[in-house]
């Protein structure tokens, strides 16, 4: 179990600024869905995310992060991001525990949470062709941009391996 509640976006901008990492946030209505955020890319370039919570039969957690147009093939993911079997959805209870966040509001952002160790990151291969990546910051009523290269700084600091695969096709 959590032993502290989840961080909140200030924590997370803080520890974005912490690793000299520039970021910029637009909030906005909160959005549940890629096609509800599509009013969103003509502020925004960049890409835009569609994130994954997913978990094998032996419990191992995953968190897919690709570009929001992208399709993930549930059925042999697994072969790719080295899952013990085929996925499933996590439970709403495990994405809080292990993430801090809601389903609608799941981010890449939200490994900052994941002080246990629990979730494996996975992020597109496509998705990082980006300059600019495009995530919400731990609630969907606003969205975040930074630089591709610092999503990977941000997840080797909160302790994750980032790990760039080609999981769409």
């Amino acid at each position: 179990m959590r032993e502290s509640q989840p961080k909140t976006a200030e924590d997370l901008f803080n520890f974005l600024d912490g690793l000299g990492i520039e970021h910029k946030t637009k909030n906005h209505a909160p959005v549940f869905t890629v096609a509800e955020s599509v009013a969103l890319r003509d502020e925004m370039p960049g890409g835009h995310t569609k994130n994954l919570f997913v978990k094998d039969k032996k419990d191992n957690y995953f968190l897919l992060t690709v570009e929001e147009h992208a399709t993930v093939d549930l059925k042999t993911v697994h072969q790719v991001i080295g899952a013990a079997s085929k996925v499933s959805f996590g439970k709403p209870e495990k994405l809080m525990e292990y993430l801090g966040v809601i389903p609608g509001a799941v981010t890449a952002f939200a490994a900052i949470n994941d002080t246990g160790g629990n979730v494996k990151v996975i992020l597109d291969e496509a998705l990082m062709t980006f300059d600019i990546v495009n995530c919400h910051p731990l609630s969907n009523d606003a969205t975040t941009s930074i630089a591709s290269k610092d999503l990977l700084r941000f997840m080797e600091a909160t302790g994750h391996e980032p790990l760039v695969l080609k999981v769409t096709a």
